[in-house]
């Protein structure tokens, strides 16, 4: 059972998100950033309150620099939505299970902290950060 919300066109669009911010990372990364748009869906807090919807989470302003580049306006691949629907049926996995940034650091190096978020863990390029209780809690009663 869906977690939030999603139209056939909502799954579209979080699978053109998932491929153009995590294709080279693998079925596994794309489920990643699924689980992190998915995550700052059902928060309400931190940079995220409000963002209720897939479309109101992927065009947020500064969000995901994917949204800039025509990579990101093609069609979603069926192997794309299946992931996305994945994401959206909650399925969650290590280190993005709570998490609400990730990045790809130019040196290669994962800091410890992100915009005072700590780090969760990495996989392969990506580092991913997750709020602290103090700072939302609500990412960790969600599911």
């Amino acid at each position: 059972m869906a977690v939030v919300k999603a139209r056939a066109s909502d799954v579209a669009l979080l699978g053109r998100l998932l491929r153009a911010e995590a294709e080279g990372e693998g079925k596994f990364g794309m489920l990643l950033v699924g689980n992190v748009g998915i995550n700052r869906i059902r928060a309400n807090c931190s940079d995220f309150k409000g963002i209720r919807t897939i479309p109101q989470m992927v065009f947020q302003p500064h969000a995901f620099e994917a949204v800039i580049h025509s990579y990101f306006y093609q069609k979603a691949r069926e192997r794309e939505k299946a992931l996305a629907r994945r994401c959206i049926n909650g399925e969650r996995h290590w280190p993005a299970k709570y998490s609400l940034w990730y990045f790809r650091p130019e040196t290669g190096v994962c800091p410890p902290q992100w915009y005072n978020q700590p780090f969760a863990g990495r996989y392969k390029l990506h580092c991913f950060y997750e709020p602290t209780a103090e700072t939302c809690e609500n990412v960790y009663n969600t599911f």
